[in-house]
């Protein structure tokens, strides 16, 4: 009987494992066309890859030049930078100014008596702080700005612990500590934090004590200019607040703050020290490096993004060698639209084209550019530069601002329409208000602003409708401002008659008055007018209003264009024109085209499909292998034991005939 081998091929002499793999490298053909599918198949992603990123770095180019503010650059240089340093925007207009600084803005600075130690008790209270102007001993507050009151509890009464209440409440006002080193040093010095004559301060106490202007308790920390020492004006001036002075070529300027914007149009001043006598230059230019840069990057991304498609879909007749993707219509598509879209954006411009700003197409299909001829362009005709790039709206009608575009909106002339001017919301006195309050009776004022509720407190008398206006838009609004509102009211007065506006525009806005002063205030049956949105329509179709913004409505061709009406008539307003130029209209198609479900992106996605059904392919066949492997490998096994037997009957029959006897002849 025959036994079985633990090595195949040992009983009959044959390699099994030579015969089964040369069998199944035969088996294996298909698995080396899959990977030569692979193969190709991943290059391709991963040109697409490289053409993704070459179409998301052209698409940021073209942002850049796809506004107008790209082309209005300009840059500032000052003789003397000791003195003043300056920057521009996109509004500044090229000249050469003589500044010279004679004032410095600063902010008031206003020191307490000395106490031996930060523990020393100082009192309790409210302190309330007013902004305003101060011209000798008037006081003018600053209805825009407000007051902010801070309460000083049990437990806050210390030097420090005021000091610690008033910087916790963030109210505009920094308290600090400076030791002068003698026995009564340490002196609460409360500084402005914004500079400028506007910002000096009335400190006004309700001190526990029942004496708000004394010498002793909280109402040490009163400062009135109009009190005097121990009577309110009980804190020592060691700053007043003023403005920075200043002459630009000659004329007088006076500044809150230390950054003058506006002396210049379009320029910004910061101001470092004094020079009187020794005026500074202040050169403003057009910034034509940083536009020819801008337009520069946009030329070489388009470029690159020709080079690289060329370079992925060549031919070479000469060797007969295809590139990676030579044929595909995805990229055959690409090289069309950038065409097409370059021949368009040369015609924005009646009369001119991309040449006139130094941009021109080659034979090979990439561009060349000329920063020479785009800097005599830029000088000669900037508006032209600026068209032939960016998207540009422009109203023919002066109070009519063109607040946003998209790339959703069609270039074109769009007719304005307005039905409905926006408006605040507002309540108009139907009398004269009073100059006189009573504690209690009559002096609490309750405001609903912009769905904001606040609560002041009227002054007992006031000198004139002037001074009640000042002190209850002040209040209103440093109510407003400590409720963390970004809410305002403007109040008015004509005739000693209130009117208290809502700051913002629109039917958002609203204006409510109660309270136990408010017919004091405002008469028995004051006037509320609802805040309302402008209406109207772009190109006959009804566009959408808020506040001052008309938008146009979506899905129509303005789409994505928004307009500020400031005031005007009602009726027809003339028109907006719109137009895209290069940088826009590349930069609007190359977000479609590098989108995650754009061309590019569904193209790689397709390959990628493709790859996954090799993969599945390959596992299949690799089952399929290991089974075929085995059923040759159980076929030679058999046979081997087959011929083993059949080796070991030879060997048998051969021995038994060598045995037998040997027949004699004789």
């Amino acid at each position: 009987m025959a036994t079985t081998l633990a090595a195949p091929g040992i009983g009959s002499g044959l390699d099994i494992n030579a015969i089964v793999e040369k069998l199944m490298s035969v088996e294996r053909k298909p698995l080396e066309q899959i990977a030569k599918q692979e193969a190709t198949t991943q290059a391709r992603i991963s040109a697409f890859g490289s053409i993704k990123g070459a179409l998301a770095a052209f698409q940021s180019a073209a942002a850049g030049v796809s506004t107008g503010s790209a082309f209005r650059a300009t840059y500032a240089q000052v003789s003397d930078i000791a003195v003043l340093s300056a920057s521009t925007s996109s509004d500044a207009a090229s000249g050469r100014y003589a500044v010279e600084v004679s004032a410095l803005a600063q902010s008031q600075k206003l020191a307490s008596a000395g106490f031996a130690a930060t523990t020393d008790a100082v009192g309790t209270g409210t302190i309330t702080f007013e902004f305003g102007t101060t011209s000798g001993s008037a006081f003018t507050p600053d209805a825009a700005v407000g007051s902010r009151s801070v309460t000083i509890a049990a437990g806050q009464d210390s030097l420090a612990g005021v000091r610690d209440a008033i910087n916790a409440a963030k109210i505009g006002v920094t308290a600090t500590i400076v030791d002068d080193g003698s026995a009564a040093g340490k002196r609460l010095v409360l500084s402005s934090d914004t500079p400028g004559a506007a910002r000096s301060l009335r400190i006004s106490v309700a001190d526990d004590d029942g004496n708000p202007t004394d010498a002793a308790g909280l109402s040490r920390l009163a400062w009135d200019p109009a009190g005097s020492a121990g009577n309110g004006k009980n804190l020592e001036q060691k700053q007043a607040a003023q403005n920075a002075a200043l002459t630009v070529d000659g004329i007088a300027i006076s500044a809150a703050s230390n950054v003058v914007s506006g002396a210049i149009p379009g320029v910004s001043l910061t101001l470092t020290r004094t020079n009187a006598g020794s005026p500074a230059t202040v050169t403003v230019a057009a910034n034509t490096p940083a536009v020819s840069a801008a337009v520069g990057g946009f030329v070489k991304a388009y470029n690159d993004v020709v080079a690289l498609l060329d370079n992925l879909s060549r031919y070479d007749p000469a060797t007969r060698k295809a590139s990676t993707l030579t044929g595909d219509s995805t990229v055959r598509a690409l090289q069309t639209q950038l065409r097409g879209l370059l021949t368009s954006a040369s015609s924005v411009v009646p009369g001119r084209s991309l040449a006139d700003a130094g941009v021109t197409l080659q034979r090979d299909g990439k561009l060349a550019f000329d920063a020479t001829k785009l800097g005599a362009t830029l000088t000669s005709d900037p508006l032209a530069v600026e068209k032939l790039f960016a998207t540009v709206g422009r109203a023919t009608d002066a109070r009519i601002g063109v607040f946003a575009t998209a790339r959703d909106t069609l270039a074109g002339s769009y007719t304005v329409g307005v039905t409905q001017l926006a408006r605040a919301a507002r309540v108009d006195a139907n009398a004269a208000a009073a100059l006189v309050y009573t504690a209690g009776v009559d002096d609490t004022i309750s405001a609903s602003i912009d769905g904001r509720n606040v609560t002041v407190q009227l002054a007992a008398n006031y000198a004139d409708a002037g001074a009640l206006v000042a002190d209850l838009g002040s209040k209103l609004n440093g109510a407003l401002a400590q409720a963390g509102t970004s809410a305002r009211v403007v109040v008015s007065a004509t005739g000693g008659v209130l009117r208290i506006e809502s700051a913002a525009w629109g039917s958002s806005s609203s204006v409510a008055i109660s309270g136990n002063g408010a017919v004091a205030l405002l008469g028995a049956a004051p006037v509320t007018t609802t805040g309302q949105d402008v209406a109207g329509t772009l190109d006959g179709v009804a566009a959408t209003g808020s506040g001052r913004t008309l938008t146009a409505a979506t899905g129509s061709p303005a789409a994505g264009l928004a307009l500020t009406i400031d005031g005007g008539a009602l009726g027809a307003r003339g028109t907006v024109d719109v137009s895209h130029g290069a940088g826009a209209q590349f930069a609007a198609r190359l977000a479609l085209l590098a989108d995650d479900e754009g061309i590019v992106a569904s193209r790689s996605s397709s390959m990628q499909k493709n790859l996954d059904s090799l993969a599945l392919r390959r596992e299949a066949i690799d089952r399929r292998l290991a089974q075929v492997e085995a059923a040759y490998r159980a076929q030679f096994v058999a046979l081997d034991g087959t011929i083993s037997s059949l080796n070991a009957t030879s060997t048998y029959l051969a021995q038994q005939l060598a045995n037998l006897p040997k027949v004699s002849s004789s």
